[in-house]
């Protein structure tokens, strides 16, 4: 069992959902980047997830792609988001899943990808745009240095393909809560819970759900029906925001905080 399965197993006994924040490596910069990866453990974090930063981006709205410019014009590349994720595992042991998509992890080499992933203390990677057809050696590699591969799947995705796409994750299946880009909403779209239930029936893997979430009673909304809540476009803005703080670290720290009031319930419950 990989140890984002342990993750969720603890968070199963314990009756809490899981809380997974999204940053973008390089944003604002490197040095933030690691100490925002041990912040963001500190203030309650499950999982985080680190983005590679991309200069195509599909999947991204205008938030996350802003930040990966802004990584990007300061010459962030993938190699320094794995020293990143070196540097910070000195000092935490939450599991972290490396977000990117397909060519950066091409241009870097796919075995040379899953060694120095695993040595920096990788956990799982998630490509958005590598198609089930297509990601048989790179399970392969990953699952030789243990670490899980993720795949997305969307409201539009067919019950054909949920399967098979089910049959290929391991760790955990990440649900878009809706079609589009990522960015915040005002309402959690009713197509979530669908989908979620959707993805139980083919598969037993826990189910976080992303894209859109962006207030504490929205990831309350999904810890009734999913085991995580992804929280991206909203970390994000706010670590605009706070571009050039020297209170970025702390601000961002009690950001995340606040959408885990309901959760410090449930674990004095659960314990």
């Amino acid at each position: 069992m990989s140890r984002i399965r342990d993750t969720f197993v603890d968070l199963k006994h314990a009756g809490c959902g899981g809380f997974i924040p999204f940053i973008t490596a390089g944003d604002p910069d490197l040095a933030t980047t690691e100490r925002l990866l041990v912040e963001l453990a500190a203030a309650g974090a499950d999982i985080v997830e680190l983005g590679v930063p991309f200069s195509d981006p599909v999947a991204d709205g205008e938030v996350i792609q802003r930040a990966s410019e802004r990584a990007l014009r300061k010459g962030t590349t993938l190699s320094d988001a794995l020293e990143c994720v070196s540097n910070a595992k000195e000092h935490i042991d939450v599991p972290i899943v490396l977000f990117s998509y397909l060519n950066p992890l091409l241009k870097f080499g796919r075995d040379r990808l899953a060694e120095e992933a695993r040595r920096a203390g990788i956990d799982a990677v998630l490509i958005t745009d590598l198609i089930p057809e297509e990601a048989g050696p790179w399970i392969t590699a990953f699952r030789e240095h243990k670490m899980d591969l993720i795949f997305l799947v969307a409201p539009t995705t067919s019950d054909e393909r949920l399967a098979r796409i089910a049959q290929q994750t391991s760790g955990f299946i990440y649900a878009v809560s809706r079609t589009g880009v990522t960015g915040t909403r005002n309402e959690m779209p009713r197509d979530a819970e669908s989908l979620v239930k959707r993805v139980r029936a083919v598969s037993d893997l826990p189910v976080a759900v992303g894209f859109g979430i962006s207030t504490p009673e929205q990831v309350s909304q999904v810890w009734r029906f999913a085991d995580a809540a992804v929280i991206g476009s909203a970390l994000v803005r706010q670590i605009e925001k706070l571009a050039g703080s020297p209170e970025l670290v702390d601000r961002i720290g009690e950001f995340a905080r606040s959408f885990l009031k309901s959760k410090q319930i449930c674990q004095t419950t659960g314990s």
